[in-house]
């Protein structure tokens, strides 16, 4: 028995829809790798006002007025982190005035395989080279995508430092207002289906975000606690960078090993104490997202090892060091937003199978 085929022009029709969508696609990854240092402050404002919202909450039962308890949060915030600010410039000072003592173990170190690696470079130069000279000035290029690419950071730097705190309190002041004009945005039939949506990804995001911080503060202090008992310098500071990491899936934890390593190499010449400095972060970081966080945060993100591994390589790819911080979340919003539309709901399945 034949299949029925398809029509010519639903065929069309078919065809002009797919190729609709990858143009729309490629038109917001476009607008999201342009417009990073905007999309990237209100992300990082939405997240920070789902954090301090329950607090906010809490000193409005306590008859405070929103505003002046949003106020109260911002200002906390930013007294914490100008605290944490300080206290990691004063670290990273006493490190860059000791640089000189490191400077040469650590060049002597290295001698060795940047020899190894020049040497086979020069061998592959030899064969792939056509021209005993490069056509441009040695380094010009480099010089100018360093100065491009570190305007740009700077002025992302600077975007998200001044507007975060006011999106941040208006936000949290102008709560309800916000909620209902959005809720305004949609028709009236699809209201009560919006509204489930924005709790859950509230639910998701406050428990991650709340998941998240204590998980940090817990891998800084176990590892500053080891660093400390290994000896090596600053290990407050080495601390924090393993922490920060943590908030990387997978490939933080690995990260995490090349600041230790750094200053190992001035107290440590035997391979064995590299080993056990990889094997201890590895496992500090292993417990705290394998043990730690899931009963922090739950099953709110349910999104398996397939889903996070490419949304770090999607989002670090196109915000960088932000995207691997964001995008746990992002794809966590999308997962969401996903389950709540009978259309995408295998998405939504996919990424949380």
């Amino acid at each position: 028995m034949s299949t029925p085929e398809t029509p010519p022009v639903l065929q069309r029709v078919l065809a002009s829809s797919t190729s609709l969508r990858i143009l729309a696609s490629a038109v917001v990854v476009l607008f999201l790798y342009y417009a990073a240092g905007v999309v990237i402050t209100i992300l990082l404002s939405v997240l920070i006002a789902y954090f301090l919202d329950p607090a906010v909450e809490y000193l409005e039962r306590i008859r405070i007025p929103r505003t002046i308890g949003a106020l109260i949060m911002v200002v906390l915030l930013i007294a914490v982190l100008g605290a944490l600010g300080y206290g990691l410039y004063d670290r990273t000072t006493a490190f860059a005035q000791d640089w000189p003592k490191y400077r040469g173990i650590i060049r002597d170190a290295f001698g060795n395989i940047q020899g190894k690696i020049g040497s086979i470079e020069g061998g592959v130069s030899d064969i792939t080279s056509t021209n005993g000279a490069s056509q441009h000035p040695a380094g010009s290029p480099d010089i100018h995508e360093f100065l491009v690419t570190g305007l740009g950071s700077l002025y992302a730097l600077v975007l998200e430092g001044t507007f975060v705190p006011f999106l941040v309190f208006f936000m949290l002041a102008e709560k309800r207002e916000v909620w209902h004009g959005t809720l305004q945005l949609f028709p009236v039939t699809r209201r009560t289906q919006v509204k489930e949506t924005l709790e859950d990804l509230r639910d998701v995001l406050r428990d991650y975000l709340i998941g998240m911080c204590v998980v940090t503060l817990v891998v800084v202090a176990l590892s500053s606690i080891f660093f400390l008992v290994l000896g090596l310098d600053f290990p407050v500071l080495l601390g924090l960078f393993s922490g920060i990491l943590n908030m990387v899936p997978y490939i933080g934890a690995v990260l995490a090993w090349f600041p230790a390593f750094l200053l190992a190499v001035v107290k440590y010449k035997s391979v064995s104490h590299f080993a056990v400095i990889a094997v201890v972060l590895t496992s500090i970081h292993v417990v705290a997202q394998n043990f730690i966080a899931p009963q922090l945060v739950g099953r709110q993100v349910q999104l398996n090892a397939v889903a996070i591994t490419i949304s770090l390589l999607f989002w670090g790819w196109l915000w960088g060091g932000m995207g691997l911080i964001l995008g746990i979340p992002i794809t966590a919003a999308f997962r969401v937003i996903c389950d709540h539309i009978d259309s995408l709901k295998p998405v939504a399945r996919w990424l949380s199978a």
